[in-house]
Order: C-alpha cells, then structure tokens, then sequence
C-alpha cells in the first residue's frame, strides 16, 4: 500500500484495523454507541465531516465505527519524514499543505487532490476534520473552506454531473482522556452538495460559505455546542451535574439530552437573565465544594448509602482482592505504563491519543510474550491458549474492583460526613437537590 494506490482495498490494513476496532470499542471505551449509520448511502461519495476536540482520537472514532477504508486528510507536517510518510501512507492518511508549510509547497496539493478524486470513485470514503485543529472543548469552532473546495472541485472534475455527499458527525467523549469512558458517535443527515452547483458556478466564493455554513448547522445538531464562551465552564459542568448518570443510555444517550439542557440554559439566558446567572453560580459552587470534599456528583445523587450494602461491598472487595493484584500486575506495563507516560503531554488533547496509542503498540509486544510464557509453563497447550484471553480480561476485572472501591470509600466518606454534621456537606447536598430539581422544571 503506498499513496499511489491508498484507495486500494487492503487485507494486511483490514487485519489490523481489527485488532485496533477491538481494542477501542471494547476495551479503551467501556462503550461506544452509534447513531445514524442507516443515513449513509455508501453507493454515493461521501465525505465524512467530524467534530475536532480530542486529537487523534477523533478519526479513530469515524474510523472504528465504519466498516469502509476510509482515506483521511492530515497535517504536512507529520509526512516530512520520508520513512513515517510511507506508514501514514500505510495507515490511509494523505497530506494537506497549509499556507505556514511554506507557500511554494501549496503546489503539492494539486497532487493530494488528484489522490482524493481517485478515493471518491472509489467509495471508499473521505475523512476530513473541518475545524482544522483540534481545541479541548464542546463548541464548533469556524469551518474551514478547504472541505467545501475539495467537495465542488470533485464535482468539477466530472462536469458536475456527480452526486456527492458530505456527512455531519458528531463526537462526544465522556471524558476526554480517562480510560474505560463512553463515546458516542452521531452520523448526521447527508448534506447532497448538488443543492449547492449552481451557487458555485455563478459565485464560488458564495458557492464555498453557503455549503459551509449549512455543514457548520448541521455538525451543532448531532453534538455537543456551548456558545457561551463567558459561562462555558459553569455550563459545561451543568451537563455532568444533570446527566451524568446516563453516560451508558442508549436509548436516550447522554449526548441528545446534554444538546436539550444546552438548548434550555440558552433560552432561560434571554428570558430569564438572573435565573441563569443563579443556575451557573450554582453549577461553579457545586463542582468546587464537591472537589473540596473529594466526592463525585454519582455520591451526591444517592439519597442513602445503606451500612449493610457498604458492609457487603468492602466484604466482596476483599474476597476479590488477590483478583484485582493479579490483574493489575499482569496488565501495569499494557495500562499503567502508557497512563504514567501520556501525563507528561505539553498538550492535554493529546493525553488519550498518547494513552491509546501506546497500550496498542506496548500490547503488540507484551501479549505474545504472555502467549509463549503459557505455553512453556502450562500444559497441555490447548489449557495454555485458554489461560491466555485471562490476561486483559482480568485487567478490566481489576479496572471494576478499583471502581467498586472508590465507590464504597465515597459511600463510607459520605455516611461520616452526615454523622460529623459538616457544614459544608450539608450546603452542598441542599445546593445540589435545589439544582437538579430547578433544572428538571425546565
């Protein structure tokens, strides 16, 4: 596979791609839960348009949710060197040349468009992140035009007689960089860039802002969108206070309903100014004394935390323990090691690409090294390969029983705070109960 033939279906690619779904859809994220895929007409050229806020992690999640060999768009930069150029190559990634890589070298997108057309005949799919970079946080930033010029230019090469698709998604991570949280992805409405010919032909520049805006709507409809730039930290932190606890919610995921309260806050700003201002002091408040008090918004929210089902819990927990040791000692250098080493990232946004990334290539290594072991020690070889699927399975068992824990601590901590009588705890729980249900009226 080189950039001459990227389009190509490929079997080595598809192997991989396999072990690399496996390992995001299942085991990085505790879930990934998809919508809109049944939108997309695969006979026609399409060109998929992600929102842009966790790195890497953006394409992975198109990529990992598709079953096509999508070809995606990237930075210059990263090709500079010729021996990464041929594994980006590999990996279906081709570059763009922006105007800080120098202006004589725009030239070269002449030929990354010539790659692009062949990948559109191809249907196999185009991935282009239109935001240009990626920013840490829930809001669509200004489109570039670059995905709306390749689209027309696409149908320019045919005389506009081809029928091209640009595909709205949305991205939503629970959290961006911690492991075993929910993504969901949002296949939007396809926009049929035919609406947009004519525009194009009379006025390009008007052609080019028209289909961008129409995208840059259609992107907010299917994520996550705070507007307010002034409130965004009191806002965005509302959404987890409010509906944290439909993170797993498939039929209603937690992603539609934090678009309907962002919805709701923004009408309640221009209806009813102080109503607003009192919700975000309120949400501010509620994440510092929470903090303060080491808790989560999931301890809050319990009404009781019985003594008997503390009681059982830590008993269980203990049971369990030699299931948690042995399970976070055969998976710390698959997990611990690509954790301790993605904090030291300059850019946060890059903490999960780097966590991801590492875990996958360390697990290349570790787990045949697992594999022979087994089969040395244990005998006969079919219980060995039987034995060997135990080791990122009790990795995960470890990941829950640390959960368990940290939820009995917090249940134990929350009981001695009742009992103390602390006032602080008491103002959060009242502040927090007046929230929830002022928000629930709404």
């Amino acid at each position: 596979m080189s950039k001459k033939n990227i389009e190509k279906y490929d079997f080595f690619y598809l192997l991989l791609r396999k072990y690399v779904d496996f390992w995001h859809n299942y085991v990085y994220y505790r879930k990934v839960i998809v919508f809109g895929k049944d939108r997309i007409d695969f006979s026609i050229p399409t060109i998929y348009a992600p929102n842009h806020q966790n790195a890497l992690m953006d394409a992975l999640a198109v990529l990992c949710t598709l079953k096509k060999q999508p070809i995606f768009l990237a930075r210059a930069d990263i090709f500079k060197n010729k021996f990464i150029a041929r594994i980006l190559y590999r990996f279906k990634m081709l570059p763009v040349f922006r105007i800080r890589d120098g202006y004589e070298n725009l030239k070269q997108n002449d030929e990354t468009f010539n790659d692009t057309l062949r990948v559109m005949d191809s249907l196999s799919g185009l991935v282009i992140l239109p935001e240009g970079n990626h920013a840490g946080y829930r809001k669509l930033r200004q489109l570039k035009k670059g995905i709306c010029r390749i689209a027309f230019q696409t149908a320019e090469a045919s005389d506009f007689t081809k029928e091209i698709n640009i595909v709205p998604v949305g991205l939503e991570f629970t959290h961006y960089w911690l492991f075993r949280q929910v993504l969901t992805v949002v296949y939007g409405h396809p926009i049929a860039v035919s609406e947009y010919y004519e525009t194009y032909k009379e006025n390009p520049n008007k052609g080019l802002l028209d289909l961008r805006d129409r995208l840059s709507s259609e992107m907010k409809k299917v994520m996550v969108h705070i507007s307010d730039e002034n409130d965004y930290e009191a806002v965005n932190e509302l959404r987890s206070i409010v509906n944290e606890k439909y993170s797993d919610s498939i039929r209603y995921p937690k992603l539609f309903r934090d678009t309907r309260l962002v919805g709701k806050i923004n009408e309640l700003r221009v209806s009813d100014p102080q109503s607003y201002r009192e919700i975000c002091d309120d949400s501010l408040a509620i994440s510092d004394d929470t903090k303060q008090l080491h808790l989560t918004y999931r301890l809050l929210r319990k009404k009781k935390h019985p003594f008997g089902w503390l009681t059982l819990s830590s008993l269980f927990l203990l049971v369990t323990l030699p299931v948690f040791i042995v399970g976070a000692l055969l998976n710390f250098i698959i997990f611990k090691v690509p954790d301790l080493q993605s904090r030291k990232a300059r850019d946060k946004a890059f903490i999960s690409t780097m966590r991801y990334g590492l875990t996958v290539a360390i697990s290349f290594v570790i787990f045949p090294l697992y594999l022979a072991l087994a089969l040395i020690f244990i005998k006969p070889w079919w219980l060995a390969l039987a034995a060997f699927p135990a080791i990122p399975v009790t990795g995960l068992l470890a990941w829950n029983w640390l959960m368990l824990y940290r939820r009995t601590v917090g249940g134990f901590r929350v009981r001695t705070l009742i009992a103390v009588g602390n006032p602080l705890f008491i103002k959060l729980r009242d502040r927090y109960n007046s929230l929830t249900e002022r928000i629930s009226r709404l």
